[in-house]
């Protein structure tokens, strides 16, 4: 469903884009996702709404059957330093909000749904990486926490363009409205 409006109490969510992760991948769109999320966070801070960055330091336990030998907590490893740092071109400020995760969504064991509900949010706003997975499984639960979920879908990627294409054409129309950055902007700029 293309995005109808940006609620007045609506946050960024951002996930994943943080330095042992983006220079990895080799998909071509990466740089543009994180200058397109970039330019996402400076508008909801012009506003006063909320950006939530969210970084990962560790997977779920459990068996699986992917390659765990890359670091990040399968068999015990762990990251490098700086592994979880989020890229420069966020430029942190002090009024966003950081949240760590140890799972693909950034609401499981993390406390984000508590911090949203006590901003007063009702609409989530989610870019990063990857779709299929980290953003895929937030869009999921914050629809279940029942957030109006907007999906900045070229302000993500994924390094399996068979799943981006089934998160965004399939996945993402049942769990909340999908944007290009230029449409959320122009919105979020109109809003207050």
């Amino acid at each position: 469903m293309a995005l109808t409006t940006i609620d007045p109490t609506s946050a960024l969510v951002v996930i994943d884009l943080q330095k042992g992760i983006v220079p990895a991948r080799t998909d071509v769109p990466v740089a543009q996702v994180v200058q397109r999320t970039a330019q996402l966070a400076t508008a909801f801070r012009r506003r006063g709404l909320p950006v939530v960055l969210v970084n990962v330091t560790g997977r779920a336990p459990g068996r699986t059957d992917a390659d765990r030998s890359g670091g990040g907590g399968g068999g015990g490893a762990a990251f490098p330093p700086g592994w979880s740092d989020l890229v420069d071109e966020l430029d942190v400020q002090p009024t966003d909000h950081l949240i760590t995760k140890r799972r693909r969504s950034a609401f499981h064991d993390t406390g984000l749904d508590t911090l949203l509900r006590d901003l007063g949010v009702t609409q989530v706003v989610l870019a990063g990486v990857s779709t299929s997975s980290g953003v895929e499984s937030t869009a999921r639960a914050a629809y279940d926490y029942g957030y109006h979920v907007v999906l900045a879908t070229d302000a993500m990627s994924d390094p399996d363009t068979d799943a981006h294409r089934n998160s965004i054409e399939r996945i993402f129309p049942k769990t909340g409205q999908t944007a290009t950055t230029a449409e959320i902007t122009d919105m979020v700029e109109g809003t207050r």
